[in-house]
């Protein structure tokens, strides 16, 4: 058996050749960054040479580009970085990506220590900022930085590539933190100077929509922003500022107002053209019938613009003759083409009342045209209430019967009882307000007035037979016609004293009396059997005194002594 000579098993290199060799590798640390050649490019790998034991493979997409595509060829020499001088099977490790991070950190340094800005991409939002990549390092802006006020929408910096300033670094951590505002405060500031010069108040200027509230928009004037305040945008009411912009357009607008202590500028886009409002109530007097679009919809009304810039108000109560809690949202809808009529114009307020039942024919109007008062109409009980009965008429409006229409010898509360919804009834037409919009009904003039009738031919002083339909104490009611009642009291029925009006007088007793007094508007008759018998005693009295001056007879009892005579001659 031959043994291996050590010089043999060395490959032919002298031990001494071996430990400088092992002193030089030792030397280069892990991390360093050193340059390499490139020998070969496959698919996948890239071969590079950079003088050290063996040549080290990369994986070829550390030397893509952005799009994908491979930035270097077989004989260019590239920085890459020392992963590893061995790795247990003879084998160098190299990064190309690595050696272009630690290239990124340094050049970060470098601006953090010298102020220059660096260049970088906004990638996206995070809690509190967005992402931005420079150079292959991923670095945080804070929402607060990100332009010289605050942005409320930065969607618009996405994708956008920047100059930024470096303010934070920390490598260990990871941690780099970008300012644009920063960038921003130094280039806006002599371009501000020199905007400042030439801005003018009236002057119209151009900018771009950089932030978006409730009150307004603020706008980017390339070196100063601009408020263009909710009430400016438009002649027409706009209920929020994203109804007309967006962040990012480009608008024109009329400077307004400008403080040059404060750099503040007041901007206004409705400006750039002729106020609408005047001369509008010649344009539109009173009555005038316009078209318009709906612009909107709330719970008091719709609102419509008739003109550009002129929007108006339909109320809801001028949407509906007969329905006046309306829902404007069952009646019209947005965008909707509606008719419309001019009820009134306040041009200092900048107010424009419309109507659209006002284009329809009036139904309270139709109805006097069709019907009288005294005419007969027909139809069913939409309601009933504590003081009357509402029925349904032609052009779907409603007239009252009042409590006191509904019947004439009946109370209201009581006559009303006789009625439910949904019944078919007949009235007669008392009254109608087309201003009001009102029609007064009548059941009970359906017939002749049986009070009226009896009292025009039975009045104070006439003697009337009647029924006792009622006694007490006090007094008795008596029928005299049909619907038709009088009232006898006790003191009245007869000449000697009645203090019970049940002891002289039952149910049914037939009685003759003289009607005291009549209250045509309490429909009530005083009857008195007492005044009827005084005055058939007074009528005989004065027929004896009659008789008596024929014969000259001159003593009572001589007068009375004779009639009895003659009465007696008669049998």
């Amino acid at each position: 058996m031959t043994s291996l000579n050590f010089q043999d098993a060395l490959g032919g290199e002298s031990f001494a050749d071996l430990f400088e060799k092992s002193i030089n590798d030792q030397e280069m640390k892990s991390g360093e960054v050193i340059s390499a050649e490139v020998v070969a490019i496959d698919r996948n790998l890239v071969t590079v040479n950079a003088g050290l034991k063996s040549e080290a493979l990369i994986p070829i997409e550390e030397f893509l580009n952005d799009q994908g595509e491979l930035e270097v060829e077989v004989g260019d020499f590239v920085s890459v970085a020392i992963d590893s001088i061995e790795n247990g099977y003879g084998s160098t490790i190299l990064s190309r990506d690595r050696a272009k991070r630690l290239s990124a950190w340094l050049q970060l340094e470098k601006a953090l220590e010298s102020g220059e800005l660096v260049n970088g991409t906004i990638t996206g939002r995070v809690k509190g900022g967005l992402t931005v990549m420079t150079n292959g390092i991923r670095a945080f802006l804070p929402g607060s930085l990100v332009d010289l006020r605050p942005v409320k929408d930065t969607s618009i910096f996405e994708g956008k590539t920047y100059e930024f300033k470096v303010i934070k670094l920390d490598r260990k951590r990871n941690n780099v933190v970008l300012s644009r505002r920063a960038v921003l405060e130094v280039t806006m500031g002599e371009e501000r100077e020199k905007l400042l010069e030439t801005l003018n108040e009236g002057s119209v200027v151009k900018g771009t929509v950089k932030n978006i509230t409730e009150y307004g928009a603020f706008i980017d004037l390339g070196a100063i922003d601009g408020l263009l305040h909710i009430t400016d945008m438009a002649w027409r009411r706009v209920r929020h500022p994203s109804e007309v912009l967006s962040v990012g357009e480009e608008i024109e607008a009329k400077v307004l107002k400008f403080d040059r202590e404060k750099n503040r500028v007041s901007l206004g886009v409705k400006q750039l053209g002729e106020d609408p409002w005047i001369g509008l109530s010649r344009r539109c007097p009173k009555g005038t019938r316009l078209f318009g679009k709906v612009t909107n919809l709330t719970d008091y009304g719709a609102f419509v613009e008739v003109e550009s810039g002129i929007e108006g108000l339909v109320h809801v109560s001028e949407m509906d003759w007969t329905n006046k809690n309306v829902d404007p949202r069952k009646v019209v809808s947005l965008g909707e083409e509606v008719e419309v009529m001019v009820l009134d114009i306040d041009e200092d307020r900048r107010r424009i009342s419309l109507g659209m039942k006002q284009c329809r024919s009036n139904p309270w109007e139709d109805f006097a045209a069709n019907f009288n008062r005294g005419d007969k109409v027909q139809g069913a009980i939409k309601s009933i209430t504590d003081f009357g009965v509402f029925i349904g008429l032609p052009g779907n409006i409603d007239g009252l019967v009042h409590l006191s229409d509904l019947s004439w010898n009946e109370s209201g509360e009581e006559a009303v009882r006789n009625y439910k919804k949904g019944d078919e009834v007949e009235a007669v037409v008392l009254a109608i307000d087309t201003d009001k919009e009102r029609i007064s009904l009548g059941i009970k003039q359906l017939e002749g007035d049986p009070f009226n009738n009896y009292v025009s031919t039975n009045d104070k002083g006439a003697i009337v037979k009647g029924t006792v339909k009622s006694v007490e104490p006090k007094g008795a009611v008596v029928t005299l016609s049909v619907d038709v009642e009088g009232y006898l009291r006790a003191s009245e029925i007869s000449s000697g004293r009645v203090e019970d009006a049940t002891t002289a007088l039952k149910e049914g007793d037939e009685v003759e009396a003289m009607i005291l007094n009549v209250d045509r508007k309490q429909r009530a008759i005083q009857l008195s059997i007492k005044a009827r018998d005084n005055a058939e005693t007074a009528e005989q009295l004065e027929s004896i005194k009659g008789s008596a001056a024929q014969s000259g007879t001159t003593s009572l009892g001589a007068l009375l002594k004779a009639k009895l005579d003659e009465a007696k001659d008669e049998e």
